[in-house]
């Protein structure tokens, strides 16, 4: 057979095989291949195949030398024998790990120098630095040595809440004990609070909203607050007990006055038709913000709406740090986010509408209505106004806990 066409045999059984074969299977087919052809085997597997005679000739040594898996003590699986390939980069250089975790958390491990310290740790800029100071690694390599070390792409978690009270467990037992106790008896209890501040205008909303290939909403590209619309600080009561909710829009300064004011238009909204013959109405709110308790402001306006509600009012104030226990927080205000997701809030209206249209699967139900007043800031109450409050501080921490009655009894 003439040599081109045993070149053109050897190279259709070839091009069958491999897909199937890994590497060491096609140095040793190559190698049997050349071993049973005549003088110039080597030559015509090497032409058909394009493997190197020196790839072939390795693999007659191991026919020859019957070096399979057994008996080199290799597991059949093995390409290559034990020592083949390069070293791996850790092997070759002991401190590149040292330095690279050195560079991911320097505040812990690393030089206070580091460039850095005060930068984004991508692998990129690890590589350079890492380079920098004579190690030889590309971002790709970096990276791998990350999932390695078990580091992976994290984002902040909110945890941290401050310094824990030491009654912070017993407060909330408190605070159980009064909500069901005031529904036993038929009586209101709410939690109150306020949402951050939203823009009013043509700006983007976080979040994202199904809409035709290619057409999203069209907004600002910087969130500058427009001088007419302004914003607006959504106050919010939620009913604990008929999971039902007010929110009033407020235009101007989220105050103490402002807060009250809340509850007051929720009462005559909704709470007075749920709880015609109430006597009295517990309240569970922060310890700081617009209802903090150490606001004077916060405790004359409550005083001033038990005497116009004829109602005494009990409130309890979550221990401080706690604020995302807030049963508002979870159970209304995070249903009102997801529900104007990715809308810009182009008018007042909006917001008032997107709130009241807000709905959940286990029934809540909220309403909501645009409060226009103004509330001042830097109110100042004097001693004499506070000495007038009618209050009654609970035995456990009446800092926390305390009831203000009307001052003139029904």
């Amino acid at each position: 057979m003439e040599k081109t066409s045993l070149v053109e045999a050897v190279r259709k059984k070839y091009e069958l095989l491999r897909p199937i074969m890994n590497e060491r299977m096609r140095r040793q087919w190559a190698a049997s291949e050349a071993l049973s052809l005549p003088r110039g085997g080597v030559t015509v597997v090497a032409q058909a195949t394009g493997l190197s005679r020196t790839t072939i000739g390795g693999g007659i040594r191991e026919l020859r030398t019957q070096a399979d898996a057994s008996a080199e003590g290799v597991c059949p699986e093995r390409i290559r024998g034990p020592g083949g390939g390069r070293h791996s980069l850790v092997t070759d250089d002991p401190t590149l790990i040292q330095d690279l975790e050195a560079l991911v958390e320097p505040a812990t491990r690393g030089d206070p120098q580091s460039l850095l310290r005060w930068t984004s740790k991508s692998t990129r800029k690890l590589a350079a630095e890492l380079n920098r100071h004579g190690h030889q690694v590309s971002y790709a390599t970096v990276a791998r040595l990350l999932h390695d070390l078990e580091y992976s792409l994290q984002a902040n978690r909110k945890t941290q809440e401050g310094r824990g009270h030491a009654d912070r467990d017993a407060q909330f037992e408190y605070i159980d004990r009064q909500v069901r106790a005031f529904q036993r008896e038929g009586e209101p209890v709410i939690s109150v609070d306020s949402k951050k501040r939203e823009l009013i205008g043509d700006f983007k909303n976080g979040g994202r909203e199904w809409r035709p290939r290619g057409t999203p909403e069209k907004v600002k590209v910087y969130d500058y607050p427009d001088k007419e619309l302004g914003k607006v600080t959504p106050g919010g009561v939620y009913d604990v007990t008929w999971n039902e909710g007010w929110v009033s829009v407020g235009i101007d300064h989220n105050t103490a006055e402002f807060a009250v004011e809340t509850i007051r238009r929720w009462w005559q909204a909704m709470g007075r038709k749920v709880y015609p013959g109430a006597r009295k109405l517990l309240v569970t709110a922060d310890s700081g913000g617009s209802n903090a308790r150490r606001c004077r402001l916060w405790k004359v306006a409550i005083q001033d709406m038990a005497d116009t509600l004829r109602l005494a009012i009990s409130v309890c104030h979550l221990p401080p740090g706690t604020s995302k226990w807030n049963k508002i927080e979870h159970r209304m205000f995070c249903h009102i986010t997801e529900n104007w997701r990715g809308r810009p809030l182009r008018s007042r209206a909006t917001v008032v509408n997107l709130i009241g249209h807000t709905t959940t699967t286990t029934g809540l139900h909220i309403e909501a209505a645009l409060d226009s007043n103004t509330y001042p800031t830097g109110i100042e109450i004097s001693d004499e106004e506070l000495a007038a409050i009618r209050i009654r501080k609970h035995p456990f921490h009446g800092e926390w806990n305390y009831t203000i009655s009307p001052r003139q009894e029904t």
